[in-house]
Order: structure tokens, then C-alpha cells, then sequence
């Protein structure tokens, strides 16, 4: 009897990879749950600044309050990164811009116009930050269903700090762990696999966005990111929900697993592709549901179902 097709362990037709309406609006929900955690900082020192800028008598005696410098330069409009490049005397002229032009004509309101004027480009840095937010999301999600599939079969994992680039065992506490994780390490039989996320493949020169490799982390390394066979398998990962961008994604991934494809294929490698989905429309759905038909890709799920991401998940951990 011939063996199962990962992908039918939890797909029938095309129409099962199609992101339902509910789905959607749940994912729109999150984003905004989101957005509103990461701009949580901002409100918090935008409440510290008022409380500083108070003390001031005029908006002219703010460059008197040393604390609150780097936030007037701030409310002037200058970014983070931008104050990097600016030197002593550039930083003065754009907060004495701030104060003639905009704060002094505030009268006595000139707190409430430097907290806004501050918030407005704060509001620019978390936009910019939001927009690989579904991205974020959607590795957050599945590393939380892969260690969750791992810890069921009562096999321990090390995991990759995204910051500090140590591996650690998994602590049996691992709450909010994926916030801060890169890459994950467990034994299948007498295996290694090593999963790693937004890995740049050499062979390929694009970035990938999961990469599970035949090796422990110990054996990380050039040669090993050189070589065809280090390679279990490659997929692409997209998370965002709107189905306005749904196309965009999907021809961003089957050109990515395309390039895989012939890179690999070139190299007489054949490592498993698969891809995971939070917004796929009909029409797409179609087109990846014929791909697992014909070979070209051997797996795929949609990131909103719960139980195509624990099967996709189950089939990752014991490739």
C-alpha cells in the first residue's frame, strides 16, 4: 500500500487551504492587540516627558531641562537612527527649530504640543516596526506549535536566543519564549535537526524564511551551509492577513521555493519544500494545492487552522 502524502494527513481539496472570513477578522484582531503592545513604551515615556516639560515656566526653558534633550530632538521629528548621523551643533538647530516654530506659537500649551509632536514620530518608528509584524506573528505561532509537538512526545529541545545567539536547553517554564527565539534543536531517532529561521542560504543567495538541517549546533557552519545535503528541508513562512496582499505573498514564496527548487536540483539535492500560509485566497489555493499534487512542493498548510499547523508541525519534527 503506498504511504500517505504529508500534505493529505490534513488536506482533501484546495478548498481546506482557503483562509475563511473568520479567520481573517480573528488575525486583524491580533495585529491591533499587537500594535497596541508595542506602543505601550512610547505612551509610558511620552507620560514621562509631560511630567518633565512641566517644570518648565515657557516652551524656551525646555533646553534647560537636561533629561528631556534627547526626547525634544524627538519631538522635532528626528528618528533614532537619523540622530546617529547628526553632529552636536545639527541636533541644537533642529530643537531650537522645534521650539521657535511650533512650540512658542502652542502659548501655554506648549507641553501638550511637545507630548504630541513627540507621540507623531514615535507613531512613525512603531508604524515602521509593524510592518513585518505578521510576519513576527506567524514565526511566533509555529515555534509555539513545534515545541508544543515536541514536548507531547517527550523529547527535550535546545533553543537559539535571537539577541545574545546562545543556545540553551528548553526550560520546562518556556511562556513567551518565542518572542526571543531564532532557532530550535532536536534529535529525531539518532538525527540532529537543527530549524532555523531567516537563514541565508549561501547556495541559493536569498534569505529563507525556515531551514531545517541535518546537524546539531554545534556543527554550524560554513561548510555546512555550503553543502546541499546539510539541507532536511526549506519553506516558506508568510503571515500576513490581509487578503488584499494574499497574491503578493504567495508570488513572493513560489519564486522563493522555485529558486530552491533549481538551485538544489542543480546540485543533484532534493530537500523537502513546504509552505505555510495565513491569508490564501481561492485562486492561489488552487495553484498550491496542484504543486503538492505534482511533487514540486510536498507540503503545505494554513497558518489559521489549528489542525493543519499541528500536522505540518508533526511532520516537520520527524523529517
Amino acid at each position: 500500500m503506498a504511504k500517505k502524502r504529508a500534505y493529505r494527513q490534513h488536506l482533501s481539496s484546495s478548498d481546506e487551504l482557503v483562509t475563511t472570513y473568520e479567520a481573517v477578522r480573528a488575525g486583524f484582531v491580533a495585529l491591533a492587540l499587537e500594535k497596541n503592545r508595542r506602543a505601550t513604551p512610547f505612551v509610558a515615556q511620552a507620560r514621562a516627558l509631560k511630567a518633565s516639560a512641566s517644570n518648565a515656566k515657557n516652551a524656551a526653558d525646555l533646553v534647560r531641562i537636561e533629561d528631556i534633550q534627547a526626547a525634544l530632538l524627538t519631538a522635532a521629528g528626528v528618528s533614532d537612527k537619523a540622530a546617529n548621523h547628526l553632529q552636536p551643533e545639527d541636533k541644537v538647530e533642529a530643537i531650537q527649530g522645534l521650539i521657535s516654530n511650533f512650540l512658542e506659537p502652542a502659548g501655554a500649551n506648549f507641553v501638550e504640543e511637545l507630548v504630541f509632536r513627540f507621540l507623531l514620530t514615535r507613531g512613525d518608528t512603531l508604524g515602521g516596526s509593524m510592518r513585518n509584524i505578521g510576519g513576527a506573528l506567524a514565526q511566533r505561532k509555529l515555534t509555539r506549535e513545534i515545541i508544543s509537538t515536541l514536548k507531547i512526545t517527550g523529547r527535550s529541545c535546545h533553543w537559539l536566543h535571537s539577541v545574545n545567539r546562545v543556545w540553551a536547553r528548553m526550560p520546562d517554564e518556556n511562556t513567551d519564549i518565542e518572542l526571543y527565539l531564532r532557532g530550535l534543536w532536536w534529535r529525531k531517532g539518532n538525527k540532529d535537526r537543527t530549524l532555523l529561521f531567516n537563514l541565508t542560504v549561501p547556495l541559493v543567495k536569498n534569505n529563507i524564511d525556515l531551514c531545517v538541517l541535518d546537524c546539531s549546533p554545534d556543527d554550524l557552519s560554513p561548510v555546512i551551509y555550503h553543502s546541499p545535503k546539510s539541507y532536511v528541508a526549506l519553506g516558506e513562512l508568510k503571515g500576513g492577513i490581509d487578503p488584499a496582499g494574499a497574491d503578493e505573498h504567495w508570488k513572493t514564496a513560489r519564486t522563493a521555493l522555485s529558486r530552491i527548487q533549481q538551485a538544489f536540483g542543480a546540485l543533484g539535492s532534493n530537500p523537502h519544500l513546504f509552505f505555510i500560509g495565513a491569508a490564501i485566497e481561492k485562486k492561489m489555493a488552487v495553484e498550491i494545492w496542484n504543486q503538492l499534487e505534482q511533487g514540486s512542493l510536498e507540503n503545505a498548510a494554513n497558518l489559521t487552522d489549528e489542525n493543519q499547523l499541528a500536522s505540518i508541525s508533526r511532520w516537520l519534527c520527524n523529517l
